[in-house]
């Protein structure tokens, strides 16, 4: 299933994915952010469990501003799965 989750926090300012019947985490794209950094975590998630990649993720900062690109697709992950 496809989503789309807007950012709040990051320079990132939305991120699209999606999540099969599996929980396996697909085609993670962000819109904005650095380019280098969203493009390494998509192609590091992708094929993994999503729940796995939430609680990975989850709780890392971003120069003090208490979220970040990869907290933001956790967050993501979660509003998708119901948590």
């Amino acid at each position: 299933m496809k989503h789309s989750y807007n950012t709040c926090g990051t320079c990132s300012r939305r991120i699209d994915f999606e999540i099969d019947e599996n929980g396996t985490l697909h085609n993670v794209r962000f819109l904005g952010g650095c380019a280098g950094n969203t493009a390494g975590i998509s192609a590091l998630v992708e094929g993994r469990d999503a729940r796995s990649v939430a609680d990975t993720l989850r709780g890392t900062d971003c120069r003090g501003r208490g979220t970040s690109c990869p907290d933001q697709l956790a967050k993501a992950i979660d509003t998708s799965l119901g948590e």
